[in-house]
């Protein structure tokens, strides 16, 4: 199957506007170039389209934010933060599991010709991988508009896994706000009104109470995905605070953040149930594990190279220890936790629509 020439400069296109602005590593324009493509040869217009309005939408709300971020949070270079060029992980995290699904939906269609070309609500097993790609683009994009423009909430964030709901600064992993949850709303309907006006027909009448249900269903679904982003950073992703500034410091590409491996984090449970201890092997995995943008060093006192303590200069061993960890687990950085909700999104709504619609997408491979 070839990819038409009307996808194939939609795919170019956007390529070249990354390109343009530098919001993407080099890597990270192929991987993006790549997955466009593969989204690009499905029968339909929908992946291909979805990523379309996702990259616009989270590039816009990238933009709109930026110079608040960089005065409320910290790079782990020690500059301001701010989101700098997304690398191929940040890209994947936001659309391999659609574009899995996408080729799936795609080898279906080749093994099987005369299968219903038409998004049909579930008459046929093969909308449920159509469900699952819809899934994802609206969870991601909901957690990417309230990651981005829930920083611009003027109070504090709350941190979800608290049970105290406890504020937290702004950039903390599982802080949530009203303005962010709005925002959330706001990407998810995106994606849920667009899938809804382009999936195409099984019959000659427009479907509008199907496609208004799927909309507002689709809507409530990324929203869910947006909290459930937040509850899994909160507990599995560690919030590293600059103790002097007391700003939340942010690991380039979605990496983790170095923290001195000798330091201690606080370890509290501040009535909420949640005590977070970070030792000092807890710290030297950080070290181990984190990019080689946030382990450059840098003149000052911000940051280390990433040798281990045994070679490090005194300088390079006080060098972290004015940081701590706000909250959270040291078990994933920014770039698991979205691939982990991004999944547990798209096959969570695969399965209430094999439930709701009483088919099997097993019965796809039989």
């Amino acid at each position: 199957m070839s990819v038409s020439p009307i996808r194939l400069l939609v795919v170019v296109g956007m390529v070249y506007r990354a390109w343009s602005r530098r919001s993407l590593t080099p890597l990270g324009l192929v991987v993006a170039g790549t997955s466009g493509i593969a989204q690009a040869l499905h029968p339909w217009a929908t992946p291909l389209t979805l990523l379309l309005v996702f990259y616009l939408g989270g590039t816009k709300a990238t933009k709109v934010k930026h110079d608040i971020k960089a005065r409320k949070t910290l790079s782990a270079t020690g500059s301001q933060g701010g989101e700098g060029a997304r690398n191929h992980l940040q890209v994947l995290a936001n659309s391999v599991v659609a574009t899995c699904l996408s080729i799936a939906h795609t080898v279906y269609f080749l093994r099987n010709p005369s299968a219903a070309s038409c998004f049909s609500f579930g008459h046929h097993p093969a909308d449920i991988l159509m469900v699952g790609i819809v899934a994802n683009y609206a969870a991601v994009a909901a957690d990417t508009y309230s990651s981005e423009l829930g920083i611009l909430a003027k109070s504090n964030p709350r941190l979800i896994t608290s049970l105290t709901l406890r504020e937290v600064p702004p950039g903390t992993n599982g802080g949530v706000t009203a303005a962010g949850l709005g925002a959330g709303l706001l990407g998810a309907f995106s994606i849920a009104l667009t899938s809804a006006i382009i999936l195409p027909s099984c019959s000659n009448g427009p479907q509008i109470q199907a496609r208004v249900i799927w909309t507002l269903a689709i809507t409530l679904w990324g929203l869910l995905g947006s909290i459930l982003d937040s509850v899994l950073g909160g507990l599995l992703q560690a919030s590293v605070v600059d103790k002097r500034s007391g700003k939340i410091v942010e690991g380039s590409g979605g990496r983790k953040v170095l923290i001195h491996p000798g330091s201690t984090s606080r370890a509290t449970n501040s009535g909420d149930g949640l005590v977070t201890q970070q030792s000092g092997a807890a710290g030297a995995h950080i070290r181990k594990t984190e990019a080689v943008a946030n382990a450059a060093t840098l003149h000052g006192s911000r940051a280390t190279s990433g040798t281990s303590a045994s070679t490090g200069s005194k300088e390079e061993e006080h060098a972290h220890e004015s940081r701590r960890i706000e909250s959270g687990r040291d078990w994933l950085d920014n770039n698991g936790v979205n691939v982990l909700m991004a999944f547990l999104m798209s096959v969570g709504a695969m399965g209430a629509a094999q439930q709701l619609w009483g088919v099997d997408a097993w019965d796809l491979w039989a």
